[in-house]
């Protein structure tokens, strides 16, 4: 009997140890709630690196991290209900992928920590007041590019290019900043830009098919509505003979010629890290927002013949993928 009870005891006494044990595990727990505008490959790129970038930071879901995502399927509307949904859970950070994503989160909470991530001018998109440490609870990862830089590349491209079009989401702000600003730059490198609205991703097709005759080239940033449908432009670009030139490397992959784009995945783990700083106890006004300063090209020299373009040895040389 004397021997139950010691072992009645010892068993206890392991199990009370075993709790003691536990409880700073639980205490360490993290939330972190993502959310995107849309899901497409740039964006799906973003989200898997942010998870990549925790890991990296040793927070792992299943372990000691929650991790709960959810899109808004480009709807503004939805935006904005999951970015309230998100703070009434509380999270610990809340990653906000792509400009629209980001306003409704930021729009929506001045006490949880935000982080950005693929916004293209995050000033302009008033998410925070510069590119230094904010002060606020917010900050983030921009995916901003040198415009001359893709200026550039058009001229690589189609060397005699002298009109080039842009399909574009007016109503997406860092869309805008990019055509205010090729309205500036292209002028002085001997070009002009014609612009063709697509408010919806069903838009892009006919707002592509009315630049037919009136461009010599087609460029597209990273707007959400354009990537998001660009099976479509690729189509009115083969159809009539009219080359594609991306700032997004996945849309090479899909049928563009060429893009100088930063690498999503990497833009992705970059955040992710931002996000362990966070979660570790640093102030997210206290960390100034970031950019990539990582640009990979990428060349499709099949789009190139389907869009009426022979693509130099010397360019698809520097390429660091060529898509086949």
């Amino acid at each position: 009997m004397l021997i139950g009870k010691k072992h009645f005891l010892t068993v206890g006494a392991m199990a009370l140890a075993m709790a003691v044990q536990a409880a700073p595990a639980l205490a360490q727990q993290k939330s972190v709630a993502v959310t995107a505008i849309v899901e497409h490959p740039a964006l799906d790129a973003v989200r898997d690196g942010v998870k990549e970038g925790l890991k990296q930071s040793g927070f792992d879901e299943g372990k000691n991290l929650k991790w709960q995502y959810q899109s808004a399927q480009g709807n503004t509307g939805t935006a904005a209900q999951i970015a309230r949904k998100f703070v009434g859970d509380k999270p610990d950070a809340i990653v906000a992928i792509a400009t629209p994503s980001a306003q409704a989160v930021v729009a929506s909470t001045k006490t949880v920590p935000v982080v950005y991530s693929a916004v293209t001018d995050p000033v302009a998109a008033q998410l925070v007041p510069g590119m230094q440490a904010s002060g606020t609870n917010v900050t983030g990862v921009s995916d901003l590019l040198a415009l001359d830089k893709q200026i550039e590349l058009i001229k690589k491209v189609v060397p005699e290019a002298k009109r080039v079009g842009m399909v574009y989401n007016p109503g997406e702000a860092n869309s805008v900043v990019v055509v205010k600003q090729l309205q500036e730059l292209l002028p002085k490198a001997g070009m002009t830009l014609v612009e063709a609205a697509a408010p919806r991703t069903v838009d892009v097709a006919s707002a592509a098919r009315s630049l037919i005759g009136k461009v010599d080239v087609i460029y597209t940033n990273t707007d959400n509505n354009v990537v998001s449908a660009y099976e479509a432009l690729v189509k009115v670009g083969n159809d009539a003979k009219l080359p594609l030139i991306a700032s997004d490397t996945d849309s090479v992959k899909r049928g563009a010629i060429a893009a100088l784009g930063i690498n999503y995945r990497d833009l992705g783990v970059q955040t992710g890290k931002m996000v362990g700083r966070i979660l570790k106890g640093e102030q997210p006004g206290a960390i100034p927002s970031e950019t990539s300063s990582k640009l990979e090209l990428f060349v499709n020299p099949g789009a190139a013949e389907k869009q009426g373009v022979t693509l130099s040895d010397a360019l698809v040389k520097q390429a660091a993928q060529i898509v086949k």
